[in-house]
This record gives structure tokens, sequence and C-alpha cells, in this order.
């Protein structure tokens, strides 16, 4: 079969699934392209001029190609069927170890960047690393001395350390991973900013999740207790003892959790609480100042 056939096949193919998937909203075709693409490490726009200027397949293509639709066929997520994310200017590698990134995250990663960038260097935190989309974009993006990342799962770690031996360079910042929950792993940290997209999902709200999500990526990246509030909890009250003077925290949000997290920051003595829109108009990142001394 030729490159453009088996694109075909898959969008074929891909569409039948779809189908049977109505929550997730897709457009087939676009998505067999990207399943493709993404496989053969090219955009789509590279996956077009490839058709055109080699049409055939290279020697393990069509079998990669092959695996990767299978994946999706059985409702895996297209990142984990690929085995990568795109995230800013970054392209992680995924898995069901950790949470898929998402463009709602970059916005969180934009107003981190957006609130120190009047002052370089300090210690950048990332709370719940995952993949490490947060921490190495801050580290690859911003102006920082240092970055630390921690999450709670091993596992999790393990995702965020070999995308970091893959994606950093020596004029990078070096970035830390720390094993554990919440701010545990902090010590005695001082941060300029702690960003985090912490689980906020209530329990309750599990069915109404689309499978692609709820059976596939790790629970403990997306459910807290007390009605998904618990996590927002622990980091609004304890991440003043670990801010700077004039530090930042940045939290992604759930749009229905927003005026209470809100509320909880302003109640905690933070300056300057304010919630930023998506370009949804959803409120989806709180920003909160520490005081400065």
């Amino acid at each position: 079969m030729t490159l453009r056939e088996v694109v075909q096949r898959v969008v074929t193919l891909v569409g039948e699934c779809l189908a049977l998937e109505p929550e997730v909203r897709a457009d087939a075709a676009r998505e067999g392209r990207v399943l493709v693409a993404g496989v053969l490490h090219l955009s789509t726009g590279g996956l077009a001029q490839r058709m055109l200027v080699e049409p055939g397949l290279r020697p393990g293509e069509a079998d990669a190609i092959e695996q990767a639709l299978h994946r999706r066929l059985r409702g895996e997520p297209l990142a984990y069927a690929v085995g990568h994310a795109a995230f800013r200017e970054l392209v992680l590698q995924v898995d069901q170890r950790v949470l898929i990134p998402r463009p709602e995250t970059e916005l969180v990663v934009e107003a981190a960047l957006r609130v120190t960038a009047g002052r370089p260097g300090g210690m950048a935190v990332d709370i719940g690393t995952g993949s490490g989309a947060i921490a190495l974009a801050l580290a690859t993006e911003g102006r920082f001395d240092q970055v630390l990342a921690t999450d709670v799962s091993a596992d999790a770690l393990a995702v965020a350390r070999a995308n970091a031996e893959r994606l950093l360079r020596p004029s990078h910042p070096p970035v830390e991973l720390r094993h554990g929950a919440d701010l545990a792993p902090l010590g005695t940290v001082k941060a300029r900013v702690i960003v985090s997209n912490p689980p906020y999902i209530a329990y309750d709200e599990a069915a109404a999740l689309p499978a692609s999500v709820r059976d596939w990526e790790p629970p403990v990246a997306l459910f807290a207790a007390q009605g998904g509030l618990a996590r927002y909890e622990v980091l609004v009250h304890g991440a003043r003892r670990h801010l700077e003077g004039g530090g930042w925290l940045v939290l992604e949000l759930d749009a229905n959790r927003a005026a209470p997290v809100a509320a909880m920051a302003a109640a905690a003595g933070y300056e300057q609480v304010q919630v930023a829109q998506d370009l949804a108009g959803r409120d989806r990142v709180l920003l909160a100042q520490s005081p400065v001394a």
C-alpha cells in the first residue's frame, strides 16, 4: 500500500470508531491524519508533503501505524496510541502513567511566565508534574535559575525524567525531580512561582467523563476528595510557606470551582487574587501573590 492508501484506511477506520464514541465529537478525517503523522513524527502538513514527494512507506512504518491504529480503535486516547503529545513548544512522550497534556494547561504556563517576566532568576516549582509538561515548559521558555518538579507517582516521574533527558539543553536551567505528595517534597525551598494543574474532578463526576478519559488516564491525576477541592486546599494553604515575598501561586482551575478557590486564596492572605479565562471564556487559571514581607 502507498502512504496515501494507508492514510485513507486509517481515516475510514477511525471514523467508524468515533461514530461509536460520540462524546469525542472529533473530526475523523483530521484525527486519522494526526494519528499517521504522529507515528511518523511529522506535522499534518509534513504528512501531506511526504505523500507527494515520497508516496511509499519506509521499513517498519506500516507496522507502527497498524499498532497505533489498533490501540486507538480499542478506545485508547490518540496521544497514548501514538506515544507523544504536543505542549507549547515541546513534544512530550506520554503513556498511561501520566495525564495527557492539554491546551488549557498551556495557558497556566503562559500566566506563570507573564507574572514572573519582570524579575528573572529564582526557583520555579511544578506540583504534580506528570509528564513534566509544565516544568519543562517553564525551564525552556522562562528565565529561572532552577525548576523543581514533584509528583506522588514514581511512574509519572519516570516519564518526566525521560522527557527532561531528551528535551533539556545545557543552556536551560536544571530541572530537579522529587517524589512525594503535594508540597511535602519541597523541604525548605523558597520559590518565585509555584504552579500546578492539580486533580480537581469530584469522584461522583466520574460517570460523566468521556470514556477515553475515565477509562485510560491515571485516576490519581484526575480525582480529588471534598467535591474536587481537596488538593486546592492543600496547595493554597501550604504554598505561602514556600513562596518568596511577592512570589506567585498559579493553579489550573475547573470553571465550576473557580469561585471557591479564589475565595480560599483571598482568605489565606494572598494579594492580587485573580482568575484568568481560557479562549472559550471559561474561568481557567488562578493567580495569587504572596505578600511582600
